[in-house]
């Protein structure tokens, strides 16, 4: 892996809690290697090749989010397959040595290769290519009893797992995301699913889909029928959210930053708007502070490895903090937030996952 290093500090501030939970979030789902290509002038068509001038590889899928959160210090646990293959030695080592994502919960399969994505990242959006199989375990297998934890995040689809709903009744927060619908249906009966969530967090696209909608305030007001919180996000436009419990809406718009690669971003978001919920915060802070976490992490490659820790934050702010911008207003509570020093070193995405850097 790459010696490239971006700075997160120590010391950085907590979200709180119970000292008995183990966890602050508990996740499932598949983790991919994901390689990711950049700098492309446009996506490859029938017949053709075309050439990157930038290459990157990380762990992916659910181990974005992992790696988002562990990198916010929040205690995270994550139940997932792995394969015995150099793919899984790779993804397993980065998750559990390099980013401190507690692994207990998951297990290695010899025989069941890694899940594998590319994405390839052309006109600040990114399309994928994905191969893999069902993993040879379900969640619930996993998570059997589920530990105790201050919140869970799932993505949700047509099959419930029991481990959410043991959360829920233990007193977790739920946290919730849906994915593309292959289909293209974007069948209501889904959001069926989402009773009993505490916060659900689409982009603008499967909003739209799922609730019919024309406009994104329509859709979150539809979701907000289901969930208390709502939160679409709209890529480099920012983010739209409503809590139907006090009725606030808070409409934050996207920060200006070199994008690089948006893959991820999303998940990203998501693990900002749950730092801040956890610590309490407004839902114009907790929006805010998410925004910018996605927005920091388009810049380098990859989801997992993308992502900002606390002196990442500290930096943007005490470049643009002082600027007259109206665009900035609302990221005045980093001033109270963030640490000024005691930085040390994480790492990004590197065109190959067959070297170690030094730690």
């Amino acid at each position: 892996m790459s010696a490239s290093t971006d700075a997160v500090c120590h010391g950085e501030p907590g979200a709180g809690g119970e000292e008995q939970t183990r966890f602050d979030v508990v996740l499932s789902g598949t983790v991919f290697l994901d390689i990711i290509f950049t700098g492309l002038p446009q996506a490859p068509s029938a017949g053709t090749e075309v050439w990157a001038s930038g290459l990157g590889s990380s762990p992916g899928g659910v181990a974005n989010l992992a790696v988002a959160l562990s990198r916010l210090r929040l205690r995270t646990g994550l139940a997932a397959a792995f394969g015995e293959d150099v793919y899984g030695d790779f993804c397993w080592d980065v998750l559990a040595n390099q980013e401190r994502v507690d692994l207990t919960y998951s297990r290695r399969f010899y025989g069941w290769h890694s899940p594998l994505t590319v994405s390839m990242a052309v006109n600040r959006d990114r399309s994928m290519v994905t191969h893999g199989h069902p993993a040879p375990i379900t969640a619930d297998e996993l998570l059997n009893p589920p530990p105790s934890t201050r919140a869970g995040f799932v993505h949700v689809d047509l099959h419930e797992d029991e481990w959410v709903r043991a959360a829920k009744q233990d007193g977790a927060l739920l946290f919730a995301d849906v994915g593309w619908d292959p289909t293209e249906r974007w069948e209501p009966r889904m959001l069926q699913q989402l009773e009993g969530y505490d916060v659900f967090m689409p982009n603008a696209v499967e909003a739209l889909s799922y609730t019919r909608s024309d406009d994104v305030k329509q859709a979150a007001s539809a979701l907000a029928e289901i969930v208390p919180v709502v939160v679409v996000t709209r890529g480099g436009h920012g983010a739209y959210a409503v809590d139907a419990g006090t009725g606030e809406e808070v409409d934050v718009p996207g920060l200006n930053v070199a994008a690089l690669d948006p893959t991820g971003a999303g998940d990203v978001f998501g693990a900002g708007f749950l730092y801040g919920t956890l610590a309490g915060w407004p839902l114009s802070d907790r929006v805010h502070f998410a925004n910018l976490c996605a927005a920091l992490s388009v810049q380098h490659f990859g989801g997992s490895l993308s992502a900002p820790g606390w002196c990442d934050l500290a930096a943007w702010w005490r470049h643009l903090g002082r600027r007259d911008d109206s665009n900035l207003r609302g990221y005045g509570f980093l001033n109270d937030l963030l640490p000024a020093h005691g930085c040390t070193t994480v790492r990004r995405a590197s065109a190959t996952i067959g070297l170690r850097g030094v730690p």
